[in-house]
């Protein structure tokens, strides 16, 4: 079937770009986060007839969204070297924390990563952090505790807070 007639896709779009949004403001703010999401769901799109069978798609494009907007805050970053303004560098710190949290992220199993991505960076809650991926609320739980922790002891303390409790839900 061709995707551009599949009424999957247009039926998924607004849902698909609220999760890639919210993920992306995360990591580069609110002025690059609807192109990122745009091209997060442009890549959904050019690989939707694989996509739209995956029982974690939310995931799969949350996932997208996050790799595009470190790739955006990586580009400010080394930009960021070149301008003067205060306000850059208090920028490019976040950028270091954000690609800090990122290098950890990456580390963690891939199931980890999934729910990382769906119940703190695009904000889902468990039930349909769940659903997403296919997977019981106990599961989301206790991946998510997993991997909390695990962030915890590699970052120091309570570096991993950024995300929140692993305990609401």
């Amino acid at each position: 079937m061709d995707v551009r007639r599949d009424p999957g896709f247009e039926a998924e779009f607004d849902e698909l770009f609220a999760i890639a949004e919210r993920v992306a403001r995360r990591v580069v703010g609110p002025a690059a986060a609807e192109d990122v999401a745009a091209e997060a769901l442009s890549r959904a799109f050019a690989r939707w007839r694989r996509v739209k069978d995956m029982p974690y798609r939310r995931a799969w494009v949350a996932r997208v969204a996050f790799n595009e907007a470190l790739d955006v805050a990586r580009r400010e970053r080394r930009h960021a070297s070149d301008r003067a303004h205060a306000s850059v560098f208090e920028s490019a710190d976040e950028v270091a924390t954000r690609l800090t949290l990122d290098d950890a992220i990456a580390r963690l199993p891939r199931r980890q990563r999934q729910v990382v991505a769906l119940r703190y960076l695009a904000d889902l809650d468990v039930a349909d952090t769940a659903h997403a991926l296919g997977i019981t609320a106990g599961a989301v739980k206790q991946h998510a505790h997993r991997a909390l922790e695990t962030m915890r002891r590699s970052l120091g303390g309570d570096a991993a807070l950024a995300f929140g409790s692993d305990n609401d839900g």
